[in-house]
């Protein structure tokens, strides 16, 4: 089949994903806070039982990335993100019918499974064919839908639910994901990569007739290359573990500062923070080593979290967290864009679906661990020293990783 003129299709995928992202954001990582305050209220039941129905969504979400990333390997995104967005859909107009605090896990656990395949995993190995140039922008402007998700996701789904209730106001939003994402997902990602379109990566024209290809570079040993993908497990891992933490107690750790209100704003702030950051990585990415540019975001971030911990002014609250969330647009994103820089498209969604399971595992203990620290010392000055700790050892691990860069040609 041969490509249309003009706009290469790859682009149309990254768009396609970026709206995928703002509906599986919305619903999934920024919706579970949504979820744990409606049903709470709505039932009486205790946070603790609805946050562990939450917890085993993130956990099942971090158990099937692998799954997921080699599925879209072997059968292409479309009947993934399809199978993913119906189980999402299903598990959040199913929560708006529970009667009892147990029916709340298996509508987590289609939540977990359709989050697996509309989150940074599926997204990339979908985009991840397309390009070669363009792979850190393709990626970035992909996932930057997640920014929307936070910023328009959430109050559209927090108004369904004051205008008609919790049983419907989720069916609705379940409904118009639905509605929006199958056919986007059936009509646009029909296509697997631009071989199906007669065209190379990026758009390329095919080689001429009889033309030998390139013949890519040799890798190196399997110890190399473990080195080159778990140095990027684990430092993202670290750095991820404090950034969600950081942002489920955002709010409670700015309120005594800044009051109720105050903390609301800047909490809204800080998120936009984090799209501008993501609007200047797409601009970069490509022309920056994505493994420095990560640490040093991390660096930064770490200087936030100690200026936060030494001084207890509103001022230094306020340009802090923009700082630090500035940086929360590069650390998400940048994972999968080291891993397909440093090994290529080939088996993506394989490679970096087991990166992305240990990731998903250690960083959905940061909300928890922020939680215990905070009540074991009285406070969240230990807490930001130890998080500060914590990213910055993310950063030293992703340099040293550094080391196996010729495991895998590009």
């Amino acid at each position: 089949m041969s490509a249309d003129r003009g706009l290469f299709y790859g682009w149309r995928v990254v768009a396609a994903c970026f709206v995928i992202a703002s509906f599986g954001w919305g619903l999934g990582l920024f919706g579970s806070s949504v979820y744990l305050q409606a049903v709470t209220a709505a039932h009486g039941w205790a946070v603790a039982e609805v946050a562990s129905a939450i917890t085993l969504f993130f956990l099942v979400s971090a158990a099937a990335q692998r799954f997921v990333g080699r599925s879209i390997d072997r059968w292409g995104p479309r009947p993934v993100l399809a199978i993913g967005t119906l189980s999402i859909a299903s598990g959040v107009a199913l929560i708006g019918q529970v009667r009892a605090p147990w029916q709340l896990y298996p509508c987590f656990v289609l939540i977990g499974i359709g989050w697996s395949t509309l989150s940074t995993t599926g997204l990339a190995a979908t985009v991840a064919p397309w390009f070669e140039r363009h792979q850190g922008r393709s990626i970035t402007l992909a996932i930057m839908g997640a920014s929307v998700g936070a910023i328009a996701g959430v109050p559209l789904l927090l108004l369904a639910l004051e205008r008609l209730g919790l049983g419907a106001g989720l069916a609705v939003a379940a409904l118009a994901t639905a509605c929006v994402l199958l056919p986007l997902i059936g009509w646009v990602l029909r296509f697997r990569g631009p071989a199906d379109l007669g065209l190379r990566r990026d758009g390329d024209s095919p080689p001429p007739e009889g033309a030998t290809p390139p013949v890519p570079s040799a890798n190196a040993a399997p110890a190399s290359r473990r080195v080159l993908l778990w140095s990027a497990a684990a430092g993202f891992a670290l750095g991820l573990t404090v950034q969600i933490g950081f942002i489920t107690h955002h709010l409670a750790l700015a309120a005594p500062v800044l009051g109720a209100a105050g903390a609301g704003l800047l909490v809204s702030a800080t998120g936009m923070t984090a799209f501008a950051g993501r609007l200047v990585l797409a601009r970069i990415v490509d022309r920056v080593d994505p493994r420095r540019l990560a640490a040093g975001i991390m660096v930064l971030q770490t200087m936030a979290l100690v200026a936060i911990v030494h001084s207890s002014t509103a001022t230094v609250l306020i340009v802090a967290s923009l700082v630090y969330g500035y940086g929360i647009g590069h650390v998400t994103t940048l994972g999968p864009v080291v891993v397909r820089r440093e090994f290529g498209a080939a088996a993506f969604g394989a490679t970096y679906g087991s990166a992305a399971s240990v990731i998903q595992v250690v960083s959905a203990l940061g909300p928890a661990l922020f939680g215990v620290l905070r009540d074991a010392f009285d406070g969240y000055a230990i807490v930001l020293g130890a998080a500060a700790f914590t990213t910055v050892l993310g950063a030293v691990i992703l340099l040293l990783g550094r080391r196996g860069r010729g495991a895998a040609h590009p």
